[in-house]
């Protein structure tokens, strides 16, 4: 009976390490050298890239652009650095669709800061990350990691968790999206963009 209880207890040990060894599998989105498992848009004039780094920087009409992955993701783990650049830096990542986002940068209708925090459109900011002023590092790369388990969104700013949130008519699946907020004169950067797909 102890034997049969141990090894039990060794099984269900090992599906769970194997499922956190699974989620852990950060795979390469972005080869640093051109815009290959991404949709690069039409009449590109925003997006560039150089020397592993891929640059948004605002047009002088200010419209704005989306980075899309040319892939759906169910469930995933995104994982990106991002560097604040010139202007009002307002950014994001879209979570399966334009409508889920979590926030980089200043809010436009908050005028501060929200980097870490789900925006999502209908209901504005419906929690706010904690403890970014003293996490996140302003003029230097930022590490941010979202992880997105049917409608929970988790974030982790350096390392640090600092949301989850329960989201409501999330689509099954979609793609991963940068934000090159419009209305805005601004550059930003990323690079060691990184994907898990969890299912």
């Amino acid at each position: 009976m102890m034997r049969k209880l141990c090894f039990a207890m060794l099984l269900v040990f090992g599906v769970l390490h194997w499922g956190q060894a699974q989620e852990a599998k950060l795979k390469k989105a972005f080869n640093g050298k051109n815009f290959k498992g991404w949709v690069e848009p039409e009449n590109n004039v925003w997006w560039t890239i150089d020397d592993g780094v891929l640059h948004a920087k605002s047009d002088p009409e200010k419209t704005g652009s989306i980075l899309w992955t040319d892939k759906d993701y169910n469930d995933f783990v995104v994982q990106a650095d991002f560097l604040y650049g010139e202007g009002t830096v307002d950014t994001g990542i879209f979570l399966r669709e334009e409508a889920q986002q979590i926030q980089m940068g200043i809010s436009g209708s908050l005028k501060r800061d929200m980097t870490g925090s789900p925006y999502i459109v209908g209901k504005g900011y419906p929690v706010e990350a904690e403890g970014v002023a003293d996490i996140l590092k302003p003029n230097e790369w930022n590490t941010i990691k979202i992880k997105a388990v049917d409608n929970i969104y988790t974030v982790w700013l350096n390392g640090q968790q600092v949301v989850t949130y329960e989201a409501s008519d999330v689509p099954e699946e979609g793609p991963i999206g940068l934000q090159l907020h419009p209305n805005r004169d601004m550059t930003t950067s990323f690079k060691n963009i990184k994907i898990a797909e969890l299912r």
